[in-house]
């Protein structure tokens, strides 16, 4: 068994000539499902170059390479981690808003985080716990 680690959980999957899985363990493990044009998911089909999928098996590790995402793997083959991209970890980071809260500076006086609203702001928290 191999152990296919993504940001959906980790999936044990058969797997075989390095990360060689059913179509039906791709989609378990990933959430892309191989039809005829390439490997889909939700409305994004992505064709396939020749030789990534064949007799109902794709080529996982090329796959996600392919989608321009890092791929690890162990010394031994048994355990993959099929990362984010760049451009998906961008995006999800640029939609987030903090909180807003208002704490006062080394002089007592009261700064909201909204007043900085715009303007790049470094946060740097600490607890002794």
């Amino acid at each position: 068994m191999t152990t296919i680690l993504t940001d959906r959980g980790d999936a044990q999957v058969e797997a075989s000539n390095g990360l060689s899985v059913s179509a039906a363990e791709a989609e378990r493990a990933t959430g892309w499902t191989l039809k005829p044009e390439g490997m889909c998911r939700d409305e994004i089909c992505v064709p396939l170059p020749s030789g990534m999928a064949s007799g109902g098996r794709v080529d996982l590790a090329a796959f996600w390479r392919h989608l321009g995402n890092p791929v690890l793997s162990s010394e031994a083959g048994d355990v993959w981690m099929l990362g984010t991209g760049v451009e998906a970890r961008r995006a999800a980071l640029e939609g987030l808003e903090a909180p807003d809260f208002t704490l006062p500076d080394l002089a007592g006086k009261p700064h909201a985080l909204s007043s900085l609203r715009g303007r790049k702001v470094f946060l740097a928290t600490w607890a002794s716990w």
